[in-house]
């Protein structure tokens, strides 16, 4: 007999024994109520290039449930639609940041939304009062807009049997995602409207993935999808793994960061023109001897070392000490190490009191400490009393569980299953781009981003496998700011220019 047969019998025949006890029977516990799904909705106008434009705001969460529509989450998420618009024609846009752990609230009040934190650039917002002004450079006069926050950020979270960290991993984020994507184009009669996804640093992954999975699971086809400061490759997107191709890609940005701090003998007048310079000598130079290893003459080494301290403002030195390596968190140290200031990863443009001098690499992010405070406030503030969010949840901006549990395995299309323990998602646009190839993808870099630096990017893009005739359908925009290049004044104007010309491309 089966095990779980034999339990039925067992538990049958205590039942019947139950029944003729005359001892009362204990009663069952009560069932423990779901929490349910929720919105505020809300309405609003805004005027944009002389032009009123009114639009319903809705805030909250959305019911998610599993294969056997047993709940499993509430997924949070808030959309700005059109009043009156034709649903048909109408673009619709997803977005999120990255992380993994981040809610969707650094674009949404960055750029994106129509409100947005008043930031003043290379400068510490810490001292409020904090405001949000009216965001003249919000994609909404464009596109329908829905900012996603996915599990454990936000107000999303498991509920029912589920748990939070079932739901983090690089296959479990995009299948969750996506399935949120199709419940809300279901849900709002979308189906038919153009569609776009754009995700910032981590959301690159998370986005080359759901093109993929939204096309070979749903049948939903993109007309296109936005890469801001993208993380493609886990294995090409961080030096100091002791792989030599970071290294390569990094210097250019190392480069970018030294120039514009004046860190390098005679400095050159123009960024561009000395970029690349620094590019050549990476490709022509630098990476030929990394790959030769020992085997690089010393001839060649002092080349490169000359090179390396010329173009990054470091001592050959402290390079050759460094085996012609260094990694982001080294070199923000030590770029401004004597005059007791440390440079910031995520917005090299930045600089902070270094809080210890004889550390070899930095204790924290100059930008992040001071673009964090106002943000948050102000994203905080605005959630509550112009959206009429009342939920008693916090909003998780950013949660700090979520990274340590990541599993960052992942099963590419053409891996049978197998999860390849170093993610890389551009071979999951690969296969989108080749199945549906009138998807475009424009890829938006900032030459002063250490988190997510622009040569990195450069090279997964120009190694994705696809037919020579669809690199047409990938154009790439640089802005001279970091990670984050809304929050400088002249990127977030040729940002929302950018943005609204791909959208308005592709949206037929």
């Amino acid at each position: 007999m089966k095990k779980s047969s034999l339990t039925a019998l067992l538990l049958a025949c205590c039942n019947l024994v139950y029944a003729a006890d005359p001892t009362p029977a204990t009663p069952a516990p009560a069932k423990t109520e779901l929490p349910e799904a929720k919105v505020w909705v809300s309405k609003h106008q805004i005027t944009i290039e002389g032009k009123a434009l009114a639009y319903t705001a809705t805030a909250g969460t959305l019911l998610m449930k599993n294969d056997k529509d047993e709940p499993i989450a509430l997924f949070g998420f808030t959309a700005y639609v059109k009043d009156g618009g034709d649903h048909t024609i109408r673009p619709l846009m997803f977005a999120y940041n990255g992380g993994p752990g981040s809610s969707s609230a650094w674009l949404h009040m960055g750029i994106l939304g129509p409100k947005r934190a008043q930031l003043a650039d290379l400068d510490f917002n810490t001292r409020g009062p904090f405001r949000s002004v009216e965001n003249e450079f919000t994609i909404i006069d464009h596109a329908d807009l829905v900012m996603i926050d996915p599990i454990g950020t936000g107000l999303s979270r498991a509920i029912g049997k589920s748990e939070n960290k079932e739901f983090w991993g690089v296959d479990q984020d995009i299948k969750m995602v996506s399935s949120f994507i199709v419940k809300y184009l279901t849900q709002n009669n979308r189906w038919a409207s153009p569609k776009f996804v754009l995700g910032e640093s981590y959301g690159g992954m998370r986005t080359a993935g759901i093109s993929y999975e939204l096309l070979s699971k749903h049948n939903v086809a993109l007309n296109g999808i936005i890469l801001v400061s993208p993380f493609l490759d886990f294995s090409n997107g961080f030096a100091g793994f002791r792989v030599d191709q970071p290294h390569v890609n990094f210097l250019s940005t190392f480069a970018a960061t030294a120039w514009f701090h004046k860190a390098i003998p005679n400095r050159p007048a123009e960024l561009q023109p000395f970029l690349r310079e620094v590019e050549a000598f990476a490709r022509d130079v630098y990476a030929p001897v990394l790959f030769k290893g020992d085997h690089a003459t010393a001839a060649e080494r002092q080349t490169a070392l000359a090179g390396l301290a010329r173009y990054t403002g470091i001592s050959a030195d402290y390079w050759d000490k460094a085996n012609l390596r260094l990694d982001e968190a080294h070199f923000l140290q030590e770029l401004k190490r004597n005059q007791g200031a440390v440079v910031g990863r995520i917005d090299s443009r930045f600089i902070g009191n270094d809080i210890n001098p004889l550390a070899e690499t930095t204790v924290y992010d100059p930008f992040s400490a001071a673009i964090a405070p106002g943000l948050v406030a102000a994203f905080n503030d605005y959630y509550r009393k112009d959206l009429q969010v009342e939920s008693e949840r916090d909003y998780m901006l950013i949660n700090g569980a979520v990274f340590p549990e990541w599993d960052f395995r992942h099963a590419q299309p053409d891996s049978n299953g197998f999860k390849v323990p170093s993610p890389n998602t551009a071979v999951d646009l690969a296969y989108t781009m080749s199945m549906n190839p009138k998807m475009k993808v424009m890829v938006q870099s900032g030459y002063f981003d250490l988190a997510c630096p622009y040569g990195v990017v450069e090279s997964v893009i120009q190694h994705l496998e696809i037919a020579p005739a669809l690199r047409a359908n990938i154009s790439t925009q640089y802005y001279e700011a970091g990670h984050m290049m809304y929050v400088h004044p002249g990127s977030m104007k040729k940002f929302k220019q950018d943005l609204a010309t791909f959208i308005d491309s592709n949206n037929h």
